[in-house]
């Protein structure tokens, strides 16, 4: 995670703790090159597998709490309540969407631009796209 996105402060929100989580399932280093466009064989890797473990604990809590919204709701909670948790939830994932973001610009955005030509212009168009989804959500 760069420097900027602590400096933002992204990774200092809340999680719930989820006792009942379980673990997801992890990627293999194979999966690496999933939509990188290349055939497996280039010596880089997307930006975020220096901190796989960190997103994949994130993603685990954030798992945990939409099951305790559900919770909630079965439990026929207050309103408010199962709202503020839908809000906490939300901005979790936000944060990691920024995180992931900001890997993204910094290594394959980065590569990409270093390397010029096609590929360099597509991997702008997609992290304006990707930054144009995340300002609607």
């Amino acid at each position: 995670m760069s420097e900027a996105t602590k400096a933002r402060g992204v990774t200092d929100l809340p999680l719930a703790a989820d006792p009942e989580s379980t673990p997801a399932p992890t990627a293999t280093v194979d999966d690496a090159h999933g939509d990188c466009g290349c055939d497996g064989e280039c010596n880089h890797h997307h930006g975020y597998l220096d901190n796989k473990e960190n997103y994949l604990k994130r993603l685990r809590r954030i798992e945990g709490q939409v099951r305790g919204l559900q919770k909630m709701v079965l439990d026929e909670k207050y309103c408010i309540d199962i709202l503020t948790q839908i809000s906490a939830t939300s901005k979790a994932l936000q944060s990691v969407a920024l995180a992931m973001l900001d890997e993204h610009m910094s290594t394959c955005v980065v590569r990409a631009a270093r390397e010029g030509g096609d590929e360099a212009e597509i991997k702008l168009a997609e992290a304006s796209d990707a930054i144009a989804r995340l300002v609607r959500s």
